[in-house]
């Protein structure tokens, strides 16, 4: 099985660390908004900063999953839902900030999810998603846990489309190593390029307003079976009111003439 590149750095583990911090203060957020207790809290941040990971790991087999595992990671998520408790006024204020830590996130795990599903043989497909799933799937669990809207469909900014951007990247960089184009120490370097891009086109997409185009707008209907476009029906009222009145007005001036004969 092949091992995970970004694993070996040890600035970008700090960094995951750092994103699962950030990722268990929002979920956190999320439940105090809502006005929960403290253990919703504390379970809504670790869902959001961990139930990629679960969701991925549970599909993979790799059981029992990281996120009950790791000392490290649910640490982590309990300590951020202590500091949300205590410190959610300022959290709150902090958008920039935990909006670039959130995008970090999403790259990483994103490059990470793509990756392990990739050494667990999986086709390049299914890392794919699994990928995306590592990096979505916990804000979106926790969104349904607490019956919101999910972020990747309330959020109008790209949000899926730089982690799915991400995810076909490592899957290229990881068959070019599989097929001996680049080392461990390239592979190294493209996956940080990689989460830097998909960091990039987050925050250029937050900072610009720049969002994804919705259906195309038509004004006709064309039906299958039918050689001819149908223009829809334009009702105006009171229009059968004026042609009535207009006949009546006719019928008025016809009567005068004939009397005037």
């Amino acid at each position: 099985m092949q091992q995970v590149a970004l694993e070996n750095n040890v600035v970008f583990v700090g960094i995951e660390y750092l994103a699962i911090l950030c990722w268990g203060l929002s979920g956190g957020l999320s439940a105090i908004r809502k006005g929960y207790d403290i253990f919703s809290i504390m379970l809504c941040g670790w869902l959001t900063a961990l139930g990629g990971g679960l969701f991925r790991d549970v599909m993979l087999g790799a059981l029992p999953p990281v996120g009950i595992t790791d000392k490290g990671y649910v640490l982590t998520t309990l300590f951020s839902g202590v500091v949300v408790v205590v410190a959610h006024p300022e959290i709150a204020k902090l958008k920039w900030t935990m909006t670039i830590i959130d995008a970090l996130g999403l790259g990483l795990f994103a490059v990470n999810g793509t990756a392990k599903a990739l050494s667990f043989g999986m086709s390049g497909m299914t890392a794919v998603f699994l990928g995306m799933f590592t990096a979505l799937a916990g804000g979106l669990i926790r969104d349904i846990f607490i019956g919101d809207v999910p972020m990747i469909i309330r959020d109008k900014h790209l949000y899926a489309v730089p982690s799915f951007i991400g995810c076909i990247l490592t899957v290229l960089v990881w068959r070019g190593v599989r097929y001996g184009w680049f080392d461990m120490r390239s592979e190294m370097i493209l996956d940080v390029l990689i989460v830097i891009i998909v960091v990039a086109i987050r925050l250029l997409s937050v900072g610009f307003n720049v969002t994804m185009p919705g259906a195309m707008q038509r004004h006709h209907v064309y039906l299958a079976g039918e050689r001819r476009y149908l223009r829809r029906p334009v009702i105006h009222p009171h229009v059968g009111e004026d042609e009535d009145d207009g006949n009546e007005d006719d019928e008025a001036v016809e009567g005068h003439g004939r009397r005037r004969r």
